[in-house]
């Protein structure tokens, strides 16, 4: 086996691009008068791109007036920056309208039971992603690829075409993404048909904490922690219901972090969900989190302010997780388990059995030579991986841990 990549990232201050990169962003930048992070501008061109004007409720325009407020106060936002935002936010607006027109002509979407999905909760770099693409990999669960989570809803004029036009344009995007930051896939592995987070959906009525890892956003992070996510979660479902109803499924698997400081929402919304909680010691995992923010900043700013970026993280996961260590127990043992990542690593074939028993699934041969086939093309460290340290970030370990000692143990003191 041959040793495993190691790289050090030596330009998130002052991010270095290859040829190829800096004339993907030099083109980029010559659209950007044509791209303002204006409300207006963003309505306009939904509309005109979908050919459709109802959005569905409005109460999201406060919300997109605050976010956009919050982009524009980014300090050295670049052109090509706001022509990637501007990008971001007109496919949410698209989002909407598709999914008002879908609920317009088929109003038994509403209509659907959902049955109580499997959802996993935890940290980037604490086994997630693995275990999301993992239980995946059977065709037991109903699962997002990412293009679908960015474009969930065909476009009326692209329904049924094949191949599938989204799919095209998230190959075009993916290899933006590679070319631009080459080293992000060490980090978060992205890929057209990679199983994608629900968080995507969230962002689509304007509610959720992805938005602060796209960029630094005091302001949207303090309006968003300041409000009730119930109505964004039940908007997510109805997501769910209409997504179901075109391309089918039976039962959801869900993952994010967002659930990790929702977890009564999560558990109102979705009631008898099954919820998986990853764990990992957290100083490791804040370095590595950090590393994939400041690193993915060099998208739409320079220089990129790494401290200050990585004081605020370490600010936001220490609340992240104080939040779980609070309403871990809403959740009780008889729908919900813990997982450690060293324990998961030992015996990820365990670990699936585990949530299969507890959701009342049956791991069937064909089911278990899915996750084998898996397993055998996705050994861990296969890209290389990150080197990060609390120096790189301006942080120091002892403080790191002051922050997460109650996190640390309630979930990972003792056996």
């Amino acid at each position: 086996m041959s040793p495993v990549k190691r790289v050090r990232l030596d330009d998130l201050a002052a991010p270095r691009f290859s040829p190829e990169a800096q004339q993907i962003l030099d083109v980029m930048a010559t659209m950007a008068p044509d791209c303002p992070l204006d409300a207006d501008a963003l309505h306009a061109r939904a509309r005109a791109d979908t050919g459709l004007d109802d959005f569905g409720p409005d109460d999201y325009r406060q919300r997109l007036d605050v976010y956009l407020a919050a982009l524009r106060e980014i300090d050295g936002l670049h052109a090509a920056g706001v022509v990637n935002f501007y990008g971001q936010l007109l496919q949410l607006l698209k989002n909407r309208l598709l999914l008002a027109d879908l609920l317009t002509r088929h109003p038994e979407i509403d209509d659907i039971a959902l049955q109580p999905p499997v959802v996993i909760a935890g940290l980037p770099r604490t086994g997630t992603t693995h275990l999301h693409n993992l239980l995946a990999g059977p065709s037991t669960f109903r699962t997002m690829p990412y293009w679908e989570s960015v474009e969930p809803f065909p476009l009326p004029a692209e329904a049924g075409v094949e191949p599938d036009p989204r799919r095209s344009r998230m190959d075009v995007a993916v290899a933006v993404i590679n070319t631009v930051m080459p080293h992000f896939a060490l980090m978060h592995e992205m890929t057209t048909d990679h199983v994608h987070e629900e968080i995507q959906l969230l962002a689509n009525d304007i509610s959720t904490m992805f938005f602060e890892t796209l960029g630094d956003v005091p302001r949207w992070r303090e309006y968003y922690q300041a409000h009730d996510q119930t109505p964004h979660y039940e908007y997510l479902a109805r997501q769910l219901r209409a997504m179901q109803f075109l391309r089918g499924g039976r039962r959801w698997l869900l993952k994010s972090p967002q659930h990790l400081e929702q977890v009564p929402v999560l558990d109102r919304v979705f009631p008898g969900s099954i919820v998986v909680f990853t764990h990992r010691d957290p100083v490791p995992v804040a370095l590595s989190m950090i590393a994939m923010i400041t690193y993915s900043a060099r998208m739409h700013r320079s220089p990129v302010p790494v401290e200050q970026i990585a004081a605020s993280w370490a600010d936001r996961l220490a609340d992240m997780l104080a939040a779980l260590v609070r309403d871990r127990d809403t959740i009780g043992p008889e729908r919900s388990i813990d997982i450690r990542f060293d324990d998961f690593m030992a015996d990820e074939v365990g670990v699936a059995e585990r949530v299969y028993a507890l959701a009342g699934e049956a791991l069937t041969n064909e089911a278990r030579r899915a996750i084998d086939e898996y397993l055998a093309g996705h050994r861990r460290g296969r890209h290389g991986n990150v080197e990060t340290s609390c120096e790189m970030f301006g942080l120091t370990e002892d403080d790191l841990r002051g922050r997460f000692a109650p996190y640390v143990e309630r979930f990972l003191t003792g056996r």
